[in-house]
């Protein structure tokens, strides 16, 4: 604690100090919500909602609100909240960090926030690190809101999207954080408003806010898939583009030629303009494609992918030159730039040319599998318009709450004094003389019944102090990160008479470890670390397994100089200092300095951690601007908004960006290079050639646009025309707009994805890599928004109005980057099945028939 901490207290007390009056309001409405019977009780809500709907704020709803939900706790849970619960449910109602110590009651305490800012209407999400907590919480809390008419629903992983859709319409939804963010992305990829299974991201409350938003920030989610144009279509499309034969460049058609209704011929399969780096098909390359593909009309919507990709086979072979553009070196495509000359490792064209290069050189096409979407936790949460979170442990990292969340964090103090001893580490030699000394300890407190919970790093240490307390002949149980209900009744019975348990860091979370009255006599829970873990949080939580609620503790850790901690980042001085002691084989060593390195070595790896995550956020920032554009797109379309006017911007733009490419506002009209203009416009918008005749009244550039845009509006109206209901028309544009964004986002976020794979080695030209991947990930977008544009007035301008089109998933989902598979298969016996005469699983010692197994009477 600092000086001005001392003379001015912490922040937390000084927050906690402009709590204490809405705390003391709460306290005193204790006896009018006594008087209530049930039914006045669950009327509140109600009274709560139209006051809240009349203008009145959540703020000023909170005394009554929470009394409200205390008095409810009491009557359906015999659960009344202590006051520092109720400070807790404040603060998280504020969207601040609660940290509270285990076994204060968090769950409860999130039920106070949750019903307040359930009043308003949009859903509160509480969220937890598994489908086990999940459900028990909505079970077992959810008594209450249900009690108070509110609705209760919870997410779980093997849920349909009918299901899911239900538990998001309710007033309070328990989900864990992976479902939560893939459902957000998986939204962000239905083609129907209906098929949309999440409402707007209003209020979350976050438990274990410190595993979520820290340890898992290090992984984005990630849902990938197979997308329609396999590596197959590259390499097809390859071979027919050697097969078509490029045509001559056609002379301009002069005023003459139109008077003499001479018409132009076109040579070859395909015309190339090299100043544009533009390929075109001619008639008779559309019906060589069309033949080689088995497909009626290469320009209907379905034929996207066919279209786009003879396109960029014909773009590599003629307008890409190996040792010019590109080398090829070790099965890989590097680009070169064309100002300097460099290599650019890391650099890939986008919107497939990259592998349309690949296929063209034969090397491997890398687009097997790809990422149909992602989002990293920061981001995601960063999008609710309120959160808070709950944790035992969360102080150590609040400046990365701060800097990432914008959330502060406020130390909750305890109902009860914390009586638990800290011991200062226990320090050995070799990792050897550490595992025996722990083993002895542990023998030592089972002789007495203390019950030890032992806390490892890795299951690879479970199993060998495992193995090594067998043969010592001391019963016990060893747990892994799996966490399932039968995982949660062991951690809770770590407290038993004689107990021992082996966990890893992960198992337990969640569950209070109770402990009898005679394990209280014997100085309670035992706590011992096989190893300080690189983050002090996590140690800290191993710790707040014992002393909850005013009972009593100890802790201690044990550590060698051949532990990686250690090892890898304690300083030569420590083990000069522990040799220089001289200490004998087998004996340990507790020094206050010894520990001071230890928590040194723990803030440098800390340190090296939030800067991973921070860079992985500045390369997602990137990313999600670009997401939040696509996906407000999409939501008009799903929305069912009419794309006219959207369609119509894209028709002038088109005009406007064809002009700009090959005539200069600068140029003499005789100048206009009116041939490369009509290869530009003529595959996109089908208008009559531009002559020199037709511009003869046309005095500059901008005439020119005014006029070629109002051809094409013309032309437009004409195709709508075309169709008999205008609904028609308006979801034909929806269709095909959806149609394009999806495929060019899909690909783009497999181009960033190779992108950021390789711009790391940007670093050796010293560049500043982020930057780089700004810079080139802004110049890959803003292509796409262009080829997105272009491939959607060509395929509206092309439709045949008898044609059926319909709204399809341009990629199959094939899993994720979790553990939960997106993608459902054939469901699966988790356990393998008991039989009657086998041993019941909960440990009884009888037979399954007559424990667990055992039939109720009359059946």
């Amino acid at each position: 604690m600092g000086l001005a901490d001392k003379i001015f207290g912490t922040h937390s007390q000084r927050e906690l100090k402009r709590v204490k009056p809405i705390v003391d309001k709460i306290e005193a409405l204790r006896p009018k919500m006594q008087e209530l019977s049930d039914e006045e009780l669950r009327a509140k809500t109600q009274e709560y909602k139209k006051r809240y709907a009349d203008g009145e704020s959540l703020d000023d709803l909170l005394p009554e609100a929470f009394a409200t939900v205390r008095e409810a706790g009491k009557r359906v849970l015999n659960m009344e909240h202590f006051r520092v619960q109720l400070i807790g449910g404040i603060v998280l109602h504020q969207g601040r960090i609660a940290e509270m110590k285990t076994g204060e009651g968090k769950t409860l305490v999130s039920t106070l926030p949750a019903y307040l800012n359930a009043l308003a209407g949009k859903g509160v999400h509480i969220v937890t690190v598994n489908d086990y907590l999940a459900k028990r919480d909505a079970e077992w809390m959810g008594q209450i809101h249900e009690f108070l008419g509110l609705k209760v629903g919870v997410v779980l992983n093997d849920m349909e999207p009918e299901e899911r859709r239900e538990a998001y319409n309710c007033d309070i939804t328990y989900v864990t954080n992976n479902e939560l963010g893939f459902d957000y992305l998986r939204d962000n990829m239905v083609i129907y408003k209906e098929q949309l299974v999440q409402r707007e991201l209003f209020y979350a409350i976050i438990d274990e806010v410190d595993s979520v938003l820290i340890d898992e920030a290090r992984t984005p989610l990630i849902i990938s898939g197979q997308s329609g144009k396999s590596t197959k279509l590259y390499e097809a499309c390859d071979i027919l583009a050697k097969q078509l034969v490029r045509g001559e460049d056609m002379p301009e058609f002069s005023k003459m030629d139109a008077i003499m209704g001479i018409e132009q011929e076109e040579t070859g399969d395909f015309i190339v303009s090299e100043k544009d780096k533009v390929v075109n098909l001619t008639q008779e390359g559309v019906k060589k494609v069309e033949r080689f593909f088995k497909i009626d009309n290469l320009a209907d919507p379905e034929n996207l992918e066919i279209q786009h990709n003879i396109i960029l086979a014909l773009r590599a072979h003629n307008l890409m030159f190996k040792d010019q553009d590109y080398v090829v070196k070790d099965d890989e495509i590097l680009i070169v730039d064309e100002f300097t000359g460099r290599i650019m490792p890391g650099r890939r064209y986008s919107d497939g040319l990259h592998q349309a290069i690949e296929a063209k050189e034969h090397v491997k096409v890398k687009r097997e599998s790809k990422t149909l979407a992602n989002i990293t936790f920061q981001n995601f949460f960063n999008k609710y318009q309120k959160k808070s979170g709950m944790t035992g442990t969360a102080l150590t990292e609040e400046q990365e709450f701060r800097d990432i969340y914008g959330m502060d964090v406020i130390e909750i103090p305890t109902n009860k004094p914390i009586l638990r001893k800290d011991l200062e580490d226990a320090v050995y030699k070799t990792k050897k003389e550490k595992f025996n000394a722990v083993v002895m300890e542990i023998i030592n407190a089972h002789k007495k019944g203390q019950p030890v919970l032992v806390g490892t790093i890795t299951i690879e240490t479970s199993e060998l102090l495992s193995a090594m307390l067998k043969r010592e002949g001391i019963p016990h149980n060893v747990l892994n990160a799996k966490f399932h209900e039968q995982e949660a009744q062991i951690v809770a019975d770590a407290g038993a008479v004689g107990a021992v348990t082996i966990a890893t860091n992960m198992a337990g979370r969640g569950t209070d470890i109770k402990l009898p009255q005679e394990v209280i006599d014997m100085g309670g829970l035992k706590i011992i670390g096989t190893e300080r873990h690189e983050s002090r949080r996590i140690d800290n939580q191993l710790r707040g397994r014992a002393g909850r609620q005013g009972d009593p503790g100890e802790s201690r850790f044990y550590i060698s100089l051949e532990d990686d901690l250690m090892r890898l980042f304690g300083s030569e001085k420590l083990v000069t200092m522990f040799n220089a002691l001289g200490v004998p084989e087998g004996e340990q060593i507790e020094h206050k300095m010894l520990t001071s390195a230890i928590e040194k070595a723990q803030k440098k790896i800390e340190g090296n951690n939030f800067g991973i995550r921070k860079n992985l956020l500045e390369y997602d920032q990137v990313m999600n601007d670009q997401r939040e554009i696509i996906y407000a797109e999409r939501r008009k379309v799903l929305d069912g908004e009419s794309m006219r006017d959207v369609i119509f911007k894209m028709i002038t733009d088109t005009v406007e960006d064809s002009v700009d490419r090959c005539i200069s506002g600068e140029l003499e009209k005789a100048d206009w290079d009116l041939k490369e203009l009509n290869m530009l416009i003529d595959p996109i918008i089908p208008l009559a050639p531009v002559t020199q005749e037709s511009v003869r009244d046309v005095k500059n550039v901008s005439q020119l646009k005014q006029m070629l845009k109002e051809q094409a509006v013309k032309a437009y109206e004409a195709k709508e025309a075309e169709f008999p209901e205008e609904e028609a028309v308006r979801e034909l544009e929806r269709v095909v707009l959806l149609k394009v964004i999806d495929r060019k986002w899909m690909d783009h976020i497999d181009d960033m994805d190779q992108l950021r794979q390789g711009i790391g080695l940007q670093a050796y030209g010293q560049r500043d890599p982020v930057v780089e991947y700004k810079i080139q990930g802004f110049d890959m977008f803003d292509a796409m928004t262009g080829a997105i544009q272009e491939d959607t007035v060509r395929l509206l301008f092309h439709v045949r109005v008898e044609q059926k089109v319909e709204r399809e998933e341009v990629a199959k989902v094939t899993g994720t980057n979790k553990e939960e598979s997106v993608a459902k298969g054939p469901k699966k016996r988790a356990e393998a099945k008991i039989y009657p005469n086998d041993p019941c699983p909960c440990g009884s010692g009888k037979k399954y028939k007559q424990c667990c197994g055992r039939k109720p009477i009359g059946v």
